[in-house]
């Protein structure tokens, strides 16, 4: 063997580039994507907008993020998928530094579009390519690792970081860190080998199904984000969304029978891991979604906690999230489990960590709320590797980016169902909560005296006058009334949580008995599964 033909053999394959530069890559849409939720107050402030023109800059992210999901797919017909991995990070990067320097609301609304369609098109491009490029036996770990920065990043570190940032400099540094991770993640990728994806053959895009999607989306973006706020059908602009996103939904579904080249390739679901496993990560999609979500947000208006702070109480459940992930890879790896094993145990967990929740108070800390958190991460662990695995596994290579992209959206689009249906619970139940705690507070009630004497008295004593003090006291009844309304709202949210999996267990039974008995049939009959 020559002297060249041996430093070739040596030369590292650059594959350990290639995984770190998709990860470092996800870690920017993460933080991206999960600005908002923590930097809401901050970003309204700064760049004076209402809240509904604020609503924009998640609406249009969202169905942007859902449309690219759609794309992606043919995108990585017509272009080489290192390539449009790359260059969708490095418009993440110039994206989010612009944002960093516009303080005007149409600016930031048309950058956070690119947000979503260049984080679209790197989590789709970016697991393809973990599929393509490694063998089947090496897909459990490489998933875990996957998933540290496309669903553990977003649920834990990056509301923790984005929380740091904003209390301790201000919002427009969140969106200046993803630069250099952008750069990082670029470079990595260049270090790395040329991915060499298998043949796919080069796809027309359905230019009017495409954009009867992205309406559609648009509009279910817009009803699941906002339909709380203005009580659902009760406003009529609502109904009138409701109406246009479902005009172009049907026509979407006539495209899809009529196209040459559909958009949606639905064929995936006549393979029953893949129809299965889609189905439980709509539901595992309102878990994690709902549970981010309900967390935060607790610990922010009822715990009056920092953006630190609330962003600190998800990181140990990260980190478990995390560490079970590939605790299941192993055991999928090297165990001979199979990977539908851990999704039951997945669900316990999950449906035990929320009913703890549902137990917390206005004097509830960290240390309260930690082994339920937990558990939550473990659950969460259990849940995701398992369905990814169980989804793609068997898919063919030429229809796995295609996969991919719907499975994406079955889980977002779950996750945006749980958010709403969450959100809703807790403005009825708050209301619901104040109106009952207001009928026991009537002249006379028993203990009502007593409280309202103490409140006096504790004022009188902090130097305010009899008089003043008394009507003052009646405002910090009213606060404390108020407050207890709230939690027990959030806690009726964190305990409709625990019963959406008591509902959806026996489902997620009967849709796998129902798939087993399509299988059955196709095998009778002589068809391939």
């Amino acid at each position: 063997m020559s002297a060249v033909a041996q430093a070739a053999a040596r030369r590292p394959s650059g594959g350990g580039w290639l995984v770190a530069g998709i990860v470092v890559a996800c870690l920017t849409e993460a933080i991206a994507g999960t600005l908002l939720a923590i930097g809401r107050s901050d970003i309204m402030g700064h760049i004076h907008s209402t809240p509904d023109e604020f609503a924009w800059l998640d609406v249009c992210y969202i169905a942007m993020k859902l449309t690219g999901f759609a794309v992606a797919p043919w995108l990585l017909t017509r272009i080489e998928p290192g390539r449009a991995l790359l260059g969708a990070t490095a418009s993440m990067g110039l994206a989010a530094m612009l944002a960093a320097l516009s303080v005007q609301l149409g600016v930031l609304v048309a950058l956070r579009l690119v947000h979503g369609l260049a984080g679209a098109i790197l989590l789709v491009a970016g697991q393809a390519i973990l599929f393509w490029r490694y063998p089947p036996e090496r897909q459990p770990v490489l998933q875990a690792v996957f998933a540290m920065g496309a669903v553990v990043a977003p649920a834990t570190l990056a509301p923790m970081l984005q929380g740091w940032l904003i209390d301790s400099h201000d919002w427009t540094w969140v969106f200046f860190l993803i630069l250099p991770l952008a750069l990082a993640a670029s470079g990595f990728m260049l270090m790395a080998d040329p991915v060499r994806p298998p043949s796919l053959d080069r796809r027309a895009l359905d230019g009017p199904g495409l954009a009867a999607l992205a309406l559609a989306l648009f509009g279910a973006a817009w009803l699941l984000s906002q339909g709380s706020r203005w009580n659902w059908l009760d406003e009529a602009r609502v109904a009138k969304v409701l109406g246009l996103a479902a005009i172009a939904f049907l026509f979407v579904v006539d495209r899809q029978r009529r196209a040459r080249a559909p958009l949606l390739d639905l064929a995936l679901f006549r393979n029953d891991d893949f129809a299965f496993a889609f189905f439980v990560s709509f539901v595992a999609g309102a878990a994690l979604f709902g549970s981010a979500f309900l967390i935060p947000t607790f610990a922010l208006s009822v715990l009056g906690m920092t953006p630190t702070d609330a962003g600190a109480l998800l990181l140990p459940s990260g980190l478990v999230f995390a560490a079970t992930l590939f605790v299941v890879a192993l055991l999928v790896r090297f165990g001979g489990v199979p990977p539908i094993a851990p999704v039951p145990l997945g669900i316990l967990s999950m449906m035990i960590a929320m009913w703890m929740l549902s137990g917390s108070t206005l004097e509830s800390g960290a240390g309260d709320m930690m082994t339920a958190l937990l558990l939550r991460g473990f659950g969460l662990g259990c849940l995701f590797l398992s369905i990814t695995l169980i989804a793609f596994s068997r898919l063919a290579p030429s229809h796995l980016a295609f996969g991919i992209g719907l499975f994406n959206i079955g889980r977002q689009l779950g996750g945006l169902v749980g958010v709403a249906w969450l959100q809703t619970l807790i403005d009825h139940q708050a209301v619901a909560s104040r109106t009952i705690l207001g009928t026991a507070l009537t002249p006379g009630a028993h203990g009502l005296t007593g409280r309202m004497a103490d409140y006096s008295a504790y004022l009188a004593g902090r130097g305010l006058d009899p008089g003043p003090a008394a009507a003052a006291a009646h405002g910090l009844l009213a606060r404390s009334l108020g407050g207890q309304a709230v939690v027990m709202a959030f806690n009726t949210a964190f305990i409709a949580v625990a019963l959406m999996f008591v509902v959806a267990v026996p489902v997620v039974v009967a849709v796998k008995i129902a798939l087993a008995r399509r299988t059955a049939r196709r095998s009778a009959a002589g068809s391939p599964s």
